[in-house]
């Protein structure tokens, strides 16, 4: 031990004497005043011509200042990183702030275009912010996943150092169910670096919550493996505790509803006297235990609670054990140290001038000058500085991706499908190309075997930090080999889509954290993509680059039932920012647009992609795939950009446009009307999404290309139109406005029934007889 640091023999982190408690209090005021601040001045302050309300919520941040503070300038290391509560985001700015990482000119455009978000953002806000929050429930398990992450990059690649990932959670979040997903996953409680705080605030938008059941949560997280620790009471309470009278003080403020220990918090110090010992057998010990204190004593010690208390949150850090997750259940005050405290309806409640400036009086600011950071001489500027030299991190250098080849060769034969396609691109680019398929690591929810992962699987094996030994290793009739090892390149999870798509977006954004670009492929049924939908959308907008796999789809899965039929899927392709959806008819198609949407991820200018794939059997020699080089690579250029030509007519009457596992009834469709004299243009759509961004393009409304439109559908082959997918039916219908030609779209609007696939493709109306009388009615 030096003279001028003390070593923290957990943390291994260096901790400047020069944070005296007079310190970090003043730290712990500033951090309040700036939070509330910036919130009062976007609502207040700013001009708002519109009269649109622009909120915040500066309770909420409030109850989470001093733990904040105590993190920050106190527990944290440069390798660490924290998920903030979203109403928190103005916490988590001020300290910024206060460090040096955000200039000024911010703090007066919060919720303001271009200026910081209301929501913590990686890419949108100008200040370091580690995970994206603002989904309630998604930023509480994002650091779960970018603990795996970081694991799986240092045991394959290596390079990402250590450190804690901490979650700020407010305790509503824990209605989620997601969240519970991810804490029962049997991976999680290996994770000794995850630290959740959870502030224990009890309350919700609307009120005090009555049964918050505090209990009961830490016996459901212990029982998942993790750490429990406690912090009810602060230092003042734990003393009085100690006292005569201090035990039935004790008990009667844990026996207390939730909403009547709030209301003690809007009394004043003679209403307290007399509702505070209530009149249980213990109300006289206590009256004369609090009649020894004088008022102000009083009031401090009922709003004393262990969230608000710098000793007691050190103390619980100190506690933490490493070898298993962790969660610090921290009670706190929404709205502490603001005049609106513990109001039941302050969770959105903005103050007013007179209590803003009410509270400037109280904390010794200017209202009129409200940015004030520390002078570098005083004890708290000292320590600001000395915690900006602490966490300060080495710009990430992003590594360049390994090429991904545009095309493996090979030409598949017979008849497959394009689920199983998928396995064996995986497998073929692991030949072709070992330095990419090094990057690739595909995740799925205990559905690798029936999702065609079995041989890829067997090939590289199942990630685990530590191996362990296969004991169907030696049983011959055992065909899927489950070795888990460091160097494996497959992960499972149990069945909860929403931690799948979580551990996808943090895998996809190791590029941007570690500048360790990684590819990677989540495998779910189809069916299943929408409940997955919004944590996987949350991370392509946090930079998580991923390719997400829907297999089986449709009402294709006619075996089924209803209930385990896609439909609106196509439409969520064509729909979801930063995501290029593609919907493969024939195994090629499925290597073209995998090896290309590999191509697209791990870089600054990347994006997400979308596979909709079946079991359907197909005859590949149906895709006509050119023998010719140069032919061949037109219909790949074609293939990744959204369709091509299958069936080429002298005089087309009609064109017929197909889908996915469609294209045999289309083609089918094509051939008949044939024998009835009509020529019948055939066009195998691969991507919706992107053909509607190169009309879009053409006219002028988006930035892209669209040469696809003249190759594909050219205005002097304009004829009306027949689209058709297993899916609904609008994913199509608006290719009729490319050449404005009437257009008959065939698709899937009502529940799935059960049966054959000739009775279910009939009762949707996409059977081959469906699509010739359409052509029928059109031409």
């Amino acid at each position: 031990m030096n003279d001028a640091r003390t070593i923290d023999n957990h943390t291994a982190q260096l901790t400047p004497r020069a944070a005296t408690p007079e310190a970090l209090v003043e730290i712990e005021k500033r951090v309040l005043w700036l939070s509330t601040s910036m919130i009062h001045h976007a609502n207040r302050v700013r001009p708002n011509p519109t009269g649109l309300k622009v909120g915040g919520h500066q309770a909420s941040c409030a109850s989470m200042v001093s733990i904040m503070t105590s993190l920050w300038f106190e527990q944290l290391r440069p390798g660490d990183r924290v998920s903030v509560k979203p109403h928190a985001s103005p916490v988590l700015h001020g300290i910024n702030y206060l460090l040096g990482e955000l200039d000024e000119k911010y703090l007066t455009t919060l919720r303001e275009f271009g200026g910081l978000q209301s929501y913590p953002s990686r890419l949108k806000d100008p200040d370091p912010v580690d995970y994206s929050t603002g989904s309630v429930g998604i930023g509480a398990t994002a650091p779960i996943w970018g603990a795996i992450a970081r694991r799986y990059v240092n045991t394959q690649i290596g390079s990402a150092g250590t450190g804690r990932q901490y979650s700020l959670v407010g305790d509503a979040e824990l209605d989620e169910g997601a969240v519970w997903e991810a804490i029962l996953d049997t991976s999680v409680a290996e994770l000794g670096e995850i630290v959740w705080i959870v502030d224990l605030n009890r309350q919700s938008l609307d009120r005090v919550v009555p049964n918050i059941a505090a209990g009961r949560l830490e016996a459901m997280l212990a029982a998942a493996g993790w750490q429990v620790i406690t912090v009810k009471f602060g230092t003042l309470l734990e003393s009085l505790f100690t006292r005569t009278g201090g035990p039935a003080l004790r008990t009667r403020i844990l026996d207390m509803p939730n909403p009547e220990y709030q209301r003690l918090l809007r009394c004043s110090a003679e209403q307290v006297r007399v509702r505070l010992p209530g009149d249980g057998p213990d109300a006289a010990a206590i009256a004369s235990l609090i009649a020894d204190l004088d008022d102000d004593t009083l009031l401090r010690a009922i709003r004393n609670l262990g969230g608000h208390d710098l000793d007691a949150l050190r103390a619980a850090y100190a506690q933490i054990d490493d070898t298993r997750p962790t969660v610090i259940i921290a009670y706190t005050i929404k709205g502490r140290g603001l005049p609106t405290q513990g109001h039941p309806q302050n969770h959105s409640s903005l103050l007013t001038v007179e209590q803003y400036e009410q509270l400037a009086a109280e904390l010794g600011m200017d209202p009129a000058h409200p940015w004030a950071r520390f002078e570098p001489g005083s004890a708290a500027g000292r320590v600001c500085a000395a915690t900006a030299d602490r966490l300060r991190r080495e710009k990430v250098e992003f590594g360049t991706p390994p090429a991904v080849p545009a095309d493996i060769g090979r030409t598949p034969s017979g008849t497959s499908t394009t689920q199983a396609a998928l396995g064996r691109a995986l497998l073929d680019l692991s030949r072709e190309s070992p330095d990419a398929a090094k990057r690739v690591v595909t995740v799925s929810p205990d559905v690798s075997s029936t999702t065609n992962l079995a041989g890829w699987l067997n090939k590289v094996g199942v990630w685990s930090p530590h191996e362990r030994r296969n004991w169907f290793d030696d049983d011959a009739e055992t065909i899927m080999h489950w070795r888990e090892k460091p160097t494996g390149q497959h992960m499972e999870l149990g069945i909860a889509e929403t931690n799948l798509v979580g551990l996808m977006g943090e895998l996809g954004a190791t590029w941007s954290r570690w500048g360790q670009p990684l590819f990677p492929i989540g495998v779910m049924y189809d069916p299943f993509v929408e409940r997955a939908l919004e944590p996987w959308s949350y991370g392509i907008y946090a930079g998580g680059q991923s390719i997400l796999v829907g297999t089986p789809s449709g009402v294709t899965l006619a075996a089924e039932g209803g209930a385990h039929q896609s439909i609106k899927t196509p439409s969520i392709g064509l729909e979801q920012p930063g995501c290029v959806s593609y919907e493969p008819a024939f195994a090629i198609d499925v290597e073209w647009t995998l090896l290309d949407s590999i191509s697209r991820l791990g870089r600054p200018d990347g994006t997400s992609s979308y596979l909709r794939l079946s079991t359907r059997p197909v005859d590949q020699t149906l895709a006509a795939v050119p023998s010719d080089p140069a032919a061949r690579e037109r219909r790949r250029r074609q293939v990744v950009a959204g369709a091509y030509t299958l069936r080429h007519s002298d005089h087309p009457a009609v064109t017929l446009v197909g889908m996915g596992a469609m294209i045999t009834e289309t083609l089918t469709a094509a051939d008949r009307l044939a024998e009835q004299g009509i020529a019948a243009d055939v066009v195998c759509v691969t991507s919706p999404g992107l053909l509607f961004e190169a009309v879009q393009a053409r006219r002028g409304l988006a930035d892209g290309p669209s040469w696809i439109l003249d190759q594909v559908f050219p205005a002097d082959r304009a004829a009306p139109m027949v689209t058709v997918l297993d899916g609904h039916p609008h994913t199509l219908a608006y290719l009729t406005g490319i050449n404005h030609v009437p257009c008959a779209a065939l698709g899937v609007s009502k529940f799935g029934q059960v049966g054959s696939l000739d009775d279910v493709y009939r009762y949707h109306g996409i059977d081959t007889d469906s699509i010739v009388r359409a052509a029928l009615d059109l031409s």
